[in-house]
C-alpha cells in the first residue's frame, strides 16, 4: 500500500502545488513585471510544462487510488470521504479537461496570432478556473485527512 499511496500523495503534491505556485505566487509577479507581449507567451510556455505534469499526475492519482480503493475496500462498503474524493477528483479532471483543450488552446492561438487581447481573455479564464480547482484540490487535502482521521 505504500508505493500506491506514494504516487498518490505525489501525484497531489504537483497538481495542488503547482496550482497554488502559479496562482499565488507566478501570477501576481508576471502581472505586475510583464507586459501582454512578454506575460502572455511566458504563460503559454509555463502551462504547457506543468499541463503534462498535470496529466502524469492524473493518470498517477487514478491508477493509485484505483489499486488502494480495491485493495483496501475490495467489494464491501467504501466509506464517505473516498467517495467525496472520488468525486472532487472527478470534478477537477474535467476542469482541468475543459482548461486544457478549450482555453489553452485559445490562448497558444492569441499568442501565436499576437491577439494579446484574446489571449487575456483567455489566460483570464484559465485564471478562474484554476481558482475553482486550486480550492477543490484543498478541499481533497481536507476531505483525506479529516475522513481518514475520523472515519
Amino acid at each position: 500500500m505504500k508505493i500506491p499511496l506514494l504516487f498518490h500523495l505525489l501525484g497531489s503534491v504537483i497538481w495542488v502545488g503547482g496550482m497554488f505556485f502559479a496562482y499565488l505566487a507566478l501570477r501576481p509577479a508576471a502581472a505586475m513585471m510583464l507586459e501582454p507581449p512578454q506575460r502572455l507567451p511566458l504563460w503559454r510556455e509555463t502551462l504547457r510544462r506543468f499541463f503534462l505534469w498535470v496529466w502524469i499526475s492524473i493518470i498517477a492519482l487514478f491508477v493509485s487510488g484505483a489499486h488502494m480503493l480495491t485493495t483496501a475496500f475490495g467489494f464491501r462498503a467504501v466509506p464517505t470521504y473516498v467517495v467525496g474524493m472520488i468525486s472532487i477528483a472527478t470534478v477537477m479532471t474535467v476542469i482541468f479537461a475543459y482548461v486544457y483543450f478549450h482555453s489553452f488552446a485559445a490562448l497558444g492561438r492569441a499568442v501565436d496570432a499576437k491577439d494579446w487581447r484574446a489571449g487575456g481573455a483567455a489566460l483570464n479564464r484559465i485564471r478562474q478556473l484554476v481558482a475553482i480547482n486550486l480550492v477543490l484540490g484543498l478541499a481533497t487535502v481536507a476531505v483525506a485527512v479529516m475522513g481518514g482521521l475520523l472515519g
